[in-house]
């Protein structure tokens, strides 16, 4: 398997370099060269398979200049009891006879990032070595809250590498800001900006585009990369809880093997809601990829119209994590859609970077309109299904999770499809987000004076749900990584970083 530029100017890529490479040198995004077709008997020899051996199965049709035993090496040290506190990595809860919940949160930073950012380490070093590569990798990662404290764990002392995040500073939890400043590792730096995620995530494709620096960084022993789902070793792991989501609701008597099932994800950067995609592409029985977003809704308004446009208000929500207005893995889409056409592709982010919005071709729209339904909550109807979820299920979620429900239920609505069973994606653990689910159900005066780590044992005791353990003891962590800069001030972070480790000359 080859991969090749979404934007038409490299092609016969590996997959170990389009892993190291992270981005194409065109500013495109590596997709796989040839379709990957699954069938139905495939799937089927599926079903009593582990968690870790569905995921060596799925990886080994992309990967295939990694050996068996790279993808053992990478898959096992990934997924395991108890690095993920459930040994089924990521279990499928059925709430009823129609709705199923996928929990992705089980890792060890409770959200779903994990089931990518646990193997994609193991991807890159291997990466490395398979294409000869010397300098150090330098991972450069944007994040709006959970991608983050998910990537600093995985690449934590990984040894040839280093990895520095930036995050909005008034952009994410309480939880996740004290989960990403208190890390731990020789290798590790993170950063606030001042703006939003949309801001971190240019700053650091401004870095990419920087061809002076990334010459000048080769010369002294350093190499960018990326952790963000741009990064094609991110996006396929979680290609394999799709299938592995589907093979479990046949296992619990949900569905038969070969029934079409519909697929709820709340997104933003619009990467989890692609890997559905490629899924259905390879032959898993999707019907309609429901894509769920917060007030900050320009995925659904595009998936209803036609047009992206990002000029519109930016909403700080209750769920961080998709308060972005820059889906970059849109442009993955439009690149298949629109049969590899890499010049339709390249104009329209052109016109994305120049007006900020475009408006993809009849024939284009006419297909997302048939792969995808899209909507999105409000705040309050976001609280109000934490709430009917805890009070008529017993079952907690999060703020994202709770989006993705809301926006079922406006499916359901519009479009009358009761009959289609359903996998709704829980994408981070209610403890991460406790604030807010805690005043859900609670109201707020009983939660009137404490703070966020002091809602954890509230929640916990509440509910008798256990608290994940990466979130125990938060609050008495050491704060290391204080720093605040602007957007444009994110260059000479990265630059001040790598001459405190290792003198060099960029200057």
């Amino acid at each position: 398997m080859y991969f090749e530029s979404t934007r038409g100017f490299e092609k016969g890529i590996s997959s170990a370099k389009a892993i190291k490479q992270g981005i194409a040198e065109d500013g495109g995004l590596f997709v796989p060269s040839n379709d990957v077709n699954i069938s139905i008997e495939d799937i089927g020899n599926m079903l009593e398979m582990s968690y870790n051996s569905r995921a060596k199965f799925i990886l080994s049709k992309f990967l295939t200049d990694f050996s068996s035993v790279d993808l053992e090496e990478c898959v096992d040290g990934a997924y395991s009891f108890p690095k993920f506190d459930n040994e089924k990595i990521a279990p499928l809860v059925k709430l009823n006879s129609t709705m199923s919940v996928l929990e992705l949160w089980h890792g060890p930073t409770s959200a779903f990032k994990d089931m990518a950012l646990q193997i994609l380490p193991r991807l890159l070093v291997k990466s490395v070595k398979m294409t000869g590569e010397e300098n150090e990798m330098v991972i450069l990662v944007a994040t709006s809250g959970d991608t983050g404290k998910a990537a600093l764990e995985g690449f934590k002392d990984v040894p040839g590498t280093r990895i520095i995040v930036f995050y909005p500073v008034d952009g994410v939890s309480e939880v996740q800001r004290k989960q990403m400043i208190t890390q731990e590792g020789l290798n590790v730096e993170v950063c606030a900006i001042t703006g939003n995620f949309d801001d971190a995530q240019n700053g650091v494709k401004d870095i990419f585009g920087d061809k002076e620096l990334s010459e000048k960084m080769l010369a002294s022993g350093f190499k960018l990369s990326s952790a963000n789902s741009i990064n094609w070793g991110r996006l396929v792991p979680q290609i394999v809880y799709y299938f592995s989501g589907y093979l479990d609701m046949i296992s619990n008597g949900t569905i038969i093997l070969g029934e079409e099932i519909n697929v709820v994800v709340p997104t933003g950067n619009f990467g989890n809601i692609l890997a559905a995609y490629y899924a259905k592409k390879m032959g898993l029985p999707i019907k309609k990829m429901i894509c769920a977003s917060n007030e900050n809704n320009v995925l659904s308004d595009f998936i209803n119209t036609g047009k992206y446009s990002r000029n519109r208000e930016f909403h700080t929500t209750s769920s961080p994590s998709m308060d972005i207005l820059i889906s970059s893995n849109l442009e993955r889409l439009l690149y298949l859609l629109s049969d590899r056409d890499s010049e339709v592709v390249s104009n329209l982010m052109e016109e994305l970077a120049k007006n900020g919005e475009y408006n993809v071709p009849e024939n284009v729209f006419a297909r997302i309109s048939e792969e995808f339904f899209g909507g999105w909550a409000t705040e309050q109807e976001t609280f109000e299904q934490i709430k009917r979820l805890y009070n008529e299920n017993k079952y907690l979620v999060d703020t994202h999770t709770a989006v993705g429900f809301e926006v079922y239920n406006k499916y359901l609505l519009t479009t009358g499809d009761v009959s289609t069973k359903a996998m709704i994606v829980s994408t981070a653990s209610p403890f991460k987000f406790n604030s807010s689910v805690c005043m859900s159900i609670f109201g707020k005066e009983k939660i009137a004076g404490m703070n966020e780590f002091e809602m954890l044992g509230y929640l916990s005791r509440q509910t008798g749900v256990r608290i994940p353990e990466g979130l125990l003891n938060l609050a008495e962590k050491t704060e290391t990584y204080n720093g605040v800069c602007e957007k444009v001030q994110m260059k000479a972070v990265l630059i001040n970083n790598l001459e405190t480790r290792k003198k060099w000359n960029l200057t």
